[in-house]
């Protein structure tokens, strides 16, 4: 269906030694447009409560593409559901430019959870309702 496109503002302290941003740095970059998605865009209220109930992440996998450097514009990262089970969903993401490189392309397995039960659990109607509009193929 469609993308949801987040714009993400670096920060100087996200710079390494080498003048670009730091690899471990676009976890976060990745962390950020996923909240933006899940907690405030996804859905009604209702689904947006249940979302940020209890959501864990299972697994990431990033492939980074070009160097991204400092500057003060927001970069682009676009998110999307590649997957949506009963039991988990994927979320792809790339960090790009417009008319420029793509920075990185990542992927990230989210697994719903009972936080006072201790234990994953399924991906309740609600959730789904909401993660719909943005499943989308790569």
């Amino acid at each position: 269906m469609t993308r949801h496109r987040f714009h993400c503002t670096l920060r100087w302290s996200d710079m390494d030694a080498f003048g670009h941003v730091n690899n471990t740095t676009f976890f976060t970059y990745l962390e950020e447009a996923r909240v933006d998605l899940l907690f405030v865009h996804a859905g009604d209220a209702v689904a947006r409560e249940r979302l940020s109930s209890g959501i864990v992440v299972a697994r990431h996998e990033i492939d980074y593409k070009a160097p991204l450097v400092f500057r003060p514009q927001p970069v682009p990262v676009d998110v999307w559901v590649s997957r949506l089970g009963t039991s988990s969903f994927e979320l792809r993401y790339q960090i790009l430019d417009d008319e420029g490189p793509v920075y990185a392309e990542a992927a990230t397995v989210l697994v719903p959870f009972d936080v006072e039960a201790g234990r994953p659990r399924r991906v309740s109607d609600e959730e789904r309702a909401a993660l719909e509009p943005f499943v989308a193929s790569p």
